[in-house]
């Protein structure tokens, strides 16, 4: 039996490692249209406070649940004694695949596609859909009938398309001669004769919440060495766009995050130990924010 602790540190890791996920969304603000991080117009306010980038904040950790369910179900299914398979496939085109759960008991080999919730519009459940069939064709190749599919959504509330996926799985069970499943919640796990791992798997999921501070620290200096460590590696692209646009820094949107620039100078001297064109550029527009603003 998997043990809270384990469950805790895979949680953890997913709901707060989320500084580089903040930094790109802020990169990406258009002051031409109505600020992400309020409803109030540009015209309406000039500095983004601290709640407004909460609620960006704790938008972002909802995003990263998915993640986090997707590697606990990969323990839980090792825990019921299946050997976990390699997730990334390819398929006679070269493309390589990622499936979300792979693995077999030595007879019957499983594919797992999951989402949190089953609430697509029409473009995205037929892109769902399509991405099963191209698992489902290569893993077929492999196994045949020993090949069992499932689609799996974690909310059983919420059942938007289950008229639409019931039917195409039926068409593609028929078409491939493979058993497909839909299953929401804990019909997974009762097909796996082991239904109390939902119930454990709500008390996990509520001692974690109950368990979580109300509001996430978002001074990125409150800890520089930690910040540094979660984001020196951003794409180029996104520190070029925040070091350029100066109504980042003009507000008090960069000094909220950054409040003594004590990552911010890591960063620094991270960038000059690389000899690159784009480390150099970034080095020196770095070097006059810093400057300027602290």
């Amino acid at each position: 039996m998997i043990e809270y602790n384990k469950i805790k540190e895979i949680l953890n890791r997913h709901h707060w490692n989320i500084k580089s996920d903040l930094l790109r969304k802020i990169s990406e603000i258009d002051f031409k249209v109505p600020y992400r991080f309020s409803t109030l117009s540009q015209k309406e306010v000039k500095l983004y406070n601290k709640n407004q980038i909460l609620q960006h904040l704790l938008q972002s950790h909802e995003i990263r649940f998915g993640d986090a369910m997707e590697e606990l179900i990969t323990e839980i299914i090792e825990d019921l004694g299946y050997r976990n398979l390699p997730k990334n496939i390819r398929n006679s085109e070269g493309e390589t695949l990622s499936i979300d759960q792979y693995f077999t008991n030595e007879n019957t080999y499983y594919f797992i596609e999951q989402k949190v919730r089953d609430d697509h519009d029409s473009t995205k459940k037929r892109g769902q859909i399509n991405n099963f069939e191209k698992k489902l064709e290569v893993l077929n190749n492999s196994h045949g009938g020993n090949l069992i599919g499932i689609m799996y959504f974690i909310d059983p509330d919420l059942r938007k398309n289950q008229n639409f996926y019931v039917e195409k799985l039926r068409e593609f069970s028929d078409f491939y001669g493979v058993e497909l499943h839909l299953f929401y919640g804990r019909e997974l796990f009762e097909y796996f004769d082991s239904p109390q791992v939902w119930d454990d798997l709500i008390q996990w999921l509520k001692r974690w919440k109950d368990e979580l501070p109300e509001l996430p620290e978002i001074n990125f200096d409150e800890n520089p060495e930690e910040s540094f460590e979660e984001i020196k590696e951003l794409e180029i692209r996104y520190w070029r766009k925040i070091l350029q646009n100066e109504k980042l820094w003009d507000g008090n949107i960069m000094e909220i995050l950054f409040k003594e620039g004590t990552t911010l100078t890591l960063m620094l001297d991270y960038f000059r130990q690389k000899e690159d064109k784009p480390h150099v550029n970034l080095a020196r527009l770095l070097e006059d924010k810093l400057k300027e603003y602290y």
